[in-house]
């Protein structure tokens, strides 16, 4: 992700979005832990301040993570067992790397010309039988929130058919409706799918 309005909005409002993301670790998280096998290396792409980068270390994960956000990486680097680095999304390696991938509302700030080539290359990046723990936001359209952050809005049957054709078999997918850091309560769906 290489919006610049985008990623000062995360810069500034860094202590604002760790007070919103102070929680218990999510099913979700706990789930794409539990599936990646004793050691395993993840990659948590598009990490915030590193909550579930640190969560996943505590429990035994090898643990990379990346932001375009550099105060973002600067709290995520504080977690003890995370590496992170500033990075883009175009920035993941090209061969077999990762047993997991954590895309927790993150790729939905790439432009949509750019999502089908990110998908692509998560499925890279992974082992066979690798998870990606994908959550965006449902919609249509691309937009701006009110505090200026970039969005595309995809259906679940986009994302769905998106994903398939990339090679991944989904394996879950939950949706619902959460407050996010402008105060929107908006729809969204996680999806776990397989390399």
């Amino acid at each position: 992700m290489t919006d610049a309005q985008t990623l000062a909005v995360y810069d500034a409002k860094i202590e604002d979005y760790l007070r919103l993301t102070q929680a218990p670790p999510s099913k979700s998280l706990l789930a794409f832990i539990k599936a990646i096998p004793e050691g395993g290396r993840v990659l948590d792409l598009g990490c915030g301040p590193g909550l579930a980068a640190a969560e996943m270390a505590r429990q035994g994960c090898k643990v990379e993570a990346i932001d375009g956000s550099a105060e973002m990486v600067a709290a995520a680097r504080k977690h003890p067992g995370v590496t992170a680095q500033q990075a883009t999304f175009d920035e993941l390696p090209s061969q077999a790397t990762y047993h997991g991938i954590y895309a927790n509302f993150s790729l939905l700030h790439a432009q949509r010309a750019d999502f089908n080539r990110h998908i692509q290359a998560c499925h890279a990046a992974l082992h066979p039988g690798g998870i990606l723990h994908l959550a965006m936001k449902l919609g249509t359209g691309e937009k701006r929130d009110d505090l200026g952050r970039f969005y595309t809005y995809y259906t679940a049957e986009e994302l769905k058919d998106i994903l398939t054709q990339a090679g991944f078999t989904l394996t879950f997918e939950r949706e619902g409706q959460e407050k996010g850091l402008a105060g929107d309560v908006e729809p969204f769906i996680m999806i776990a799918a397989h390399a």
